[in-house]
């Protein structure tokens, strides 16, 4: 490759020139530019010439750059990878996406819903998690959430739940959150909301990381096997690390850390080699399944517990390599609930059923074309011809007469172009003999779409307490953000004694209201078993693998305190991070210069699952003089996180208020089991919870 050249124009401008056989700047069509620097002009002080075409298209280019943002998960991040089925499941479906070993590209899209493209990370908010496989059979794209359930049963209402969620129309705020009129105005009004509401107050919105969030479908789909025979099926993502969140304080002061906290935590884990893990999981069951249960398989309020269906792990998402380009990729992404290949096929869901119609109209919009599955990141990787034509930014050059079908053109000895494949192309599936899926078309909800409450009830029951003292306080936070309705609140908990009276008491009490009347209930809620399956406290992992520590160091820390608890944390596959006073690191006690991974204003403890404070004397003499270091120890003991800590840096603890407990420990191995988990019977000396 060549090299450049650089020097000055007249004016003082640096010009880079190519020499040799380096790359030459050219125009969009390929006309080299000799002056980068300057437009066109009538003279050195006169008037650009409109004749300045590279000046033109420049600007012309700059000025389209920014296509229009998903109206919701807008904000997101995206990987590609791999994904590997590992267990045979031919009697269930005819799909060569899921034969045993075989290996299919894949990109994935995690998001946030509410914000702008310009927002956070780390609001309180349903997270969007869409994979796109490309398949030998085409693409298949299953676009799904981390909650198993959805505020709404038909997708009429779509419009109204994300009018309501946004911000509000007359002042344009909040951004990115829900704790205001308009979204609990509707919510209060659409007890169907009731089920989804309880999993959006709960911590399952505000995940430690994308590699630490579970996915499902939503959906009810179907599984189609070589006989024609159809299964119901439910899909989930199990992440290999399991699952974690945040708490509510730690999530605000991230935002202020880190506004890209979870998209870094991403690129960070690939670009180290650490690649993120999930298992994908399915539910399946038949008609007679279904029509046994007191719930509708199709209303996407509802989840199927896997105490009554246990999932079954079919195969594994591996994700192993960043994007090349954000926009080229993670931002022109476009997924289609309608792309499925044989093998799947859609239920009657009426939510899915709307938005098969919603999706290619949004992304012909935001893309500006037809032909937006031309673009690289959403082109099939196996092969693929049709007679659809031209519309803008067609890129491919079809060749010969054959854009319609039936011709006859290959009998004259031209080319006819692609034919229909009874054998391998795509059926959709008849109704399973005997059910109610069809019938007279109306404007209709079956019966069963009418309990808005029994499984609301069966979540909050299946939560710790911890984990229901953080729902409940949810639901008073974002209530008293509620401003002129003054009805709302009341109506809200109201709803929510159908739900669980204590958890109706304690909204109330935190809202400092009456508690009201309970709200009417279309059909009565039924108290179903609980499923630990719906609690991430019970499903945590207890360990350091793909986990961060904080360790707080100073001049004078001992050397070998620190190297034996950067070792033990390595040891457990964990990430050990080291924070100073200067950025240029501390001088330990044996003399050597340890360099710091962030400086202490700039690096707080809520960027680490765990921290260790290893100090000298003199070292904790001056911490106790930082405020930094106080709050870094103090916003760690409050987010309920292990604490290590040598004894010069008791003192430091003590100012912090840290009270001894079973996650405040000494720097040695008896940290590293502490680390491995949070302590949540550590919560209520901390914050007042409702």
């Amino acid at each position: 490759m060549g090299d450049n050249k650089t020097g000055q124009g007249a004016g003082g401008e640096t010009h880079q020139q190519a020499i040799g056989d380096g790359p030459v700047l050219t125009t969009n069509h390929g006309l080299p530019v000799s002056d980068n620097q300057n437009s066109l002009k009538s003279g050195a002080r006169g008037p650009t010439l409109l004749e300045d075409f590279v000046l033109r298209e420049k600007i012309f280019h700059f000025d389209h750059e920014r296509i229009p943002e998903r109206i919701v998960h807008a904000r997101g991040s995206g990987a590609h990878g791999f994904f590997e089925a590992t267990d045979d499941v031919s009697d269930l479906s005819k799909a060569a996406v899921f034969k045993k070993g075989e290996k299919t590209e894949v990109f994935v899209r995690f998001s946030t819903v509410a914000g702008g493209a310009g927002s956070v990370d780390t609001p309180r908010d349903v997270r969007g998690f869409a994979v796109k496989f490309y398949t030998k059979e085409g693409n298949w794209d299953l676009v799904g959430n981390n909650i198993p359930v959805f505020f709404i049963q038909d997708a009429v209402k779509f419009p109204d739940l994300v009018h309501a969620v946004k911000m509000e129309a007359d002042r344009a705020y909040p951004q990115a959150g829900s704790a205001h009129d308009t979204f609990w105005d509707w919510a209060s009004l659409m007890p169907e909301s009731t089920h989804m509401l309880m999993w959006a107050m709960s911590d399952r919105t505000l995940p430690r990381s994308f590699r630490m969030m579970e996915g499902f479908g939503v959906h009810t789909f179907k599984l189609i096997n070589a006989d024609g025979h159809a299964s119901f099926v439910k899909f989930h993502w199990k992440p290999r690390l399991g699952i974690q969140s945040t708490i509510w304080d730690e999530a605000l002061k991230l935002q202020a850390a880190d506004n890209d906290y979870q998209r870094r935590d991403l690129w960070e884990a690939i670009d180290t080699g650490a690649f993120p893990q999930w298992d994908l999981g399915i539910q399946v069951f038949d008609q007679a399944f279904a029509e046994a249960q007191p719930y509708d398989v199709l209303d996407a309020t509802k989840l199927i517990p896997e105490e009554d269906i246990p999932v079954r792990i079919v195969g594994t998402l591996t994700l192993n390599r960043n994007p090349d380009n954000f926009f080229a990729e993670t931002e022109q992404v476009a997924f289609l609930p309608t792309n499925i290949v044989p093998g799947i096929d859609f239920s009657n869901d009426p939510l899915l059923q709307g938005r098969l119609f919603s999706y290619l109209d949004t992304q012909n919009s935001r893309l500006g074309t037809t032909n937006f599955h031309q673009i690289p990141i959403n082109a099939p990787r196996c092969p693929f011809g049709n007679f659809q034509r031209d519309g803008k930014m067609q890129t491919q050059v079809p060749k010969g007469r054959a854009n319609y079908e039936p011709n006859s053109l290959a009998e004259h000895g031209e080319e006819g172009g692609p034919r229909e494949s009874p054998e391998r192309g795509f059926k959709t599936v008849n109704a399973v003999t005997g059910s109610d899926e069809h019938g007279e078309k109306l404007r209709v909800r079956s019966e069963l779409f009418a309990d808005h409450y029994s499984q609301a009830r069966l979540f909050y029951r299946s939560q710790t307490l911890a984990e229901q003292a953080h729902i409940a306080s949810s639901f008073v936070f974002e209530l008293s953000k509620v401003g002129l309705l003054d009805q709302v609140p009341p109506r809200m908990v109201a709803n929510l004694r159908n739900v669980d009276e204590d958890l109706a008491r304690r909204v109330a009490d935190g809202l400092g209201i009456d508690l009201p009347e309970k709200a009417g209930a279309a059909r009565d809620p039924i108290d179903l078993s609980p499923s630990d399956a719906l609690s991430i406290h019970k499903n945590m992992k207890a360990t350091l693998e793909g986990r961060s520590v904080g360790i707080l160091f100073t001049d004078g820390s001992d050397a070998e305190t620190l190297d034996a608890v950067i070792e033990a944390i390595d040891a457990e596959g964990g990430k050990a991070v080291l924070v100073a006073p200067k950025v240029g690191g501390a001088t330990l006690s044996d003399g050597t210069r340890r360099k710091a991974d962030g400086q202490l204003a700039g690096t707080p403890s809520q960027l680490f699952d765990a921290v260790v404070v290893v100090l000298s004397n003199d070292g904790c003499s001056a911490m106790l003089k930082e405020a930094a270091a106080v709050q870094f120890v103090m916003d760690a003991f409050g987010h309920l996180k292990a604490i290590g800590a040598s004894p010069e840096a008791q003192p430091l603890l003590d100012k912090a208020g840290v009270q001894k407990d079973a996650g405040v420990t000494s720097s040695d191995s008896s940290f590293i089991s502490a680390a491995k988990q949070r302590f949540y019977d550590r919560e209520p000396s901390v914050r007042l919870l409702a």
